[in-house]
């Protein structure tokens, strides 16, 4: 089926950013047994997290650069949040499979069951952050993440994210995050954590 990129130059820093988080293995895995198609798959994916961003939270880039870009979802209520993940699901089902469908519904229903009582209602959430490896650690993804940091602490309001990367905690606790809750996620076999970045 076709899809419509946005930008598949930064849907392939994103991929290439994320290759050892458990979620998107799984994810790819579990799209197509031929890796090609796989891979295609999963920059749509990518590219399909970009465009909900930009509709429904916010899109960070570098100026006129594909290296990365930060993808954030602000809250919202729950007749719009059916609508979202109704076309997630179709998204998934028609450009990844039933199996990365099912696979998806399970893991995000255990996150959403766990965020409750650690996160806020009205917390942005920081979707996905991700630099091309051989440009990380020269402060590219600081720079992505900072403008909406410093919007939301003027308006007093918090974020999160969930990450697979125990490697990450340093950067995002330097950045003001804490881990607030880890939990064994059963499908991928691995362990995530919930942090939390209260408004600064």
């Amino acid at each position: 089926m076709t899809y419509p990129f946005m930008n598949k130059e930064i849907a392939r820093a994103l991929y290439a950013a994320l290759t050892e988080d458990p979620f998107y293995i799984i994810l790819e895995n579990h799209a197509s047994p031929d890796a090609g198609i796989a891979r295609q798959a999963m920059l749509k994916y990518m590219d399909y997290s970009m465009k909900e961003a930009l509709a429904h939270g916010k899109l960070c880039l570098a100026n006129n650069q594909n290296h990365g870009a930060s993808l954030w979802l602000k809250p919202m209520d729950t007749h719009l949040a059916k609508t979202i993940a109704k076309e997630k699901k179709r998204f998934l089902k028609d450009h990844l499979g039933q199996k990365s469908l099912d696979t998806y519904c399970q893991i995000v229903g255990l996150m959403s069951d766990n965020a409750k009582g650690v996160v806020s209602d009205t917390a942005w959430y920081l979707s996905i952050l991700g630099v091309l490896p051989d440009l990380q650690g020269r402060g590219l993804g600081k720079e992505l993440v900072l403008p909406v940091l410093q919007r939301l602490d003027e308006r007093g309001i918090s974020t999160y994210l969930e990450t697979f990367t125990p490697k990450n905690f340093g950067f995002y606790k330097h950045l003001g995050f804490y881990a607030a809750k880890t939990v064994h996620e059963p499908v991928t076999g691995a362990a995530y954590t919930i942090m939390v970045r209260d408004a600064q």
